[in-house]
């Protein structure tokens, strides 16, 4: 059997070459990062693919490679306008020559890049997302919820390693004005392909515990914004339009808003930001407290105040009263005690006259008299005793004046009214209830 074979370096060659006849140009192209890694030399592997519009079926794939002199050029480029790196699972528009080599096969040798493409890509990924929040009417949940007066209690979502982290803790634990936070941190990835599923898992152990946490904050150091790239996932920002805590986000970068940041309760730029913003909640409501204080403690001095003048105004009126009534009292005594001096007299004098022939029994009958009469007056003096208002009030009894006049009727005074009871060593003023 006569057959002419060729080598298989011989058919190699005729492909390069054939490739290299038929494709001598470079050529733009649109394709997704599936793969990407820089070597120790600097020279960056990648691998393309290309999706079908509906079901993600991969429907083309090929390596490319990006040489380091090139690639030292390219990615600082890149990165400075897109502020971000280029990353498995990002969209590109690359200029590529095709290339075929014996040993290593067909590729595609990458010599430029198109960074407004992948800007607007990122945009285009980013609305689809807030539209599909929208259009399930959970955007703005969270942002919805009411916010703590005092947010003590909080669970972190975080590294368990992060500076960001650190710098959060520290700035509550040890702020000025010795404010108490509760703080548990849920350990979590924070960045790459990990990091979605992560944050969310943390999300379930907090929401397994809600009544125990006022807020929740997410919060990371800085980074380029393919790092940030997670948290423009519909499933984690969905997580977190849900949750049933207010959700703050200190992600740690300025420039840009990641969709979290905007279904998020409150956005602030950094984790201290974020330690900041509890402190100042806490100060609003001392501040408040104090104020409430400064007016409470007017209010009484100044009730206090008119009380006092009242009841000296209550004072003027009563003692004049009661001099009065006491002078009118020893008065009535004095011409009780006169009138029955007299009256006696009057008596034992004409029972003398109308009984002097009477001897023995006379003297008897006057002593008689005469005992019964003192013990009248010791009844008459132990009356007019009874009768003084001033021992009156040192046996324990008192008067109850009421707008200047004695109380006689508990009914006369309403609710709340001030009433003065003069007692023997002084006076006592109370309020109705």
């Amino acid at each position: 059997m006569d057959k002419k074979a060729v080598s298989l370096c011989e058919l190699l060659e005729q492909i390069k070459s054939a490739l290299n006849n038929a494709l001598p140009f470079s050529y733009w192209i649109v394709a997704e990062i599936s793969e990407l890694k820089v070597n120790y030399s600097g020279h960056c592997y990648l691998e393309l693919i290309e999706k079908e519009e509906t079901g993600g079926t991969i429907r083309a794939k090929a390596r490319a490679t990006i040489w380091a002199s090139v690639y030292r050029m390219l990615q600082p480029y890149f990165e400075s306008v897109t502020r971000t790196r280029l990353a498995a699972g990002m969209k590109v528009m690359i200029k590529v020559t095709a290339e075929f080599h014996e040993l290593y096969g067909f590729s595609l040798n990458i010599s430029d890049i198109e960074p407004s493409f992948t800007i607007g890509e990122l945009a285009r990924q980013k609305m689809e997302v807030i539209n599909r929040l929208k259009s399930e009417g959970v955007f703005d949940m969270n942002r919805e919820l009411a916010f703590p007066e005092i947010p003590r209690r909080i669970a972190v979502i975080s590294s368990k390693t992060a500076a960001g982290f650190g710098d959060f803790k520290d700035q509550l634990i040890k702020n000025p004005f010795g404010y108490r936070f509760n703080i548990r941190l849920f350990p979590a990835v924070m960045q790459g392909e990990e990091a979605e599923q992560s944050i969310i898992s943390a999300m379930d152990s907090i929401y397994a515990n809600e009544d125990s946490y006022d807020i929740t904050v997410m919060i990371r150091g800085g980074g380029s914004q393919s790092d940030l790239n997670c948290f423009n996932s519909y499933l984690l920002c969905s997580n977190i339009c849900q949750f049933p805590l207010p959700v703050l986000t200190g992600i740690g970068h300025e420039q840009d808003e990641t969709i979290a940041d905007l279904v998020a309760h409150t956005r602030l730029k950094t984790p201290t930001a974020v330690a900041e913003y509890l402190i100042d909640c806490y100060r609003e409501v001392d501040d408040a407290i104090n104020e409430r204080s400064v007016s409470l403690n007017d209010l009484v001095t100044e009730r206090v105040d008119d009380e006092k003048e009242k009841l000296n105004r209550m004072l003027l009126k009563l003692k004049p009263a009661v001099k009065g009534i006491l002078t009118n009292h020893r008065r009535n005594l004095q011409l009780l005690g006169v009138n029955l001096k007299n009256h006696v007299k009057q008596h034992l004098l004409k029972e003398v006259q109308t009984t002097v022939s009477r001897n023995v029994r006379l003297n008897s009958v006057t002593r008689e008299f005469i005992n019964n009469q003192k013990h009248r007056m010791d009844v008459f003096e132990k009356k007019k005793n009874y009768l003084d208002p001033f021992l009156i009030l040192k046996r324990g009894y008192s008067i109850t004046y009421h707008n200047g006049k004695a109380l006689k009727n508990p009914g006369l005074a309403s609710k709340d009214e001030i009433i003065e009871t003069r007692l023997a060593e002084g006076n006592l003023k109370s309020k109705t209830i």
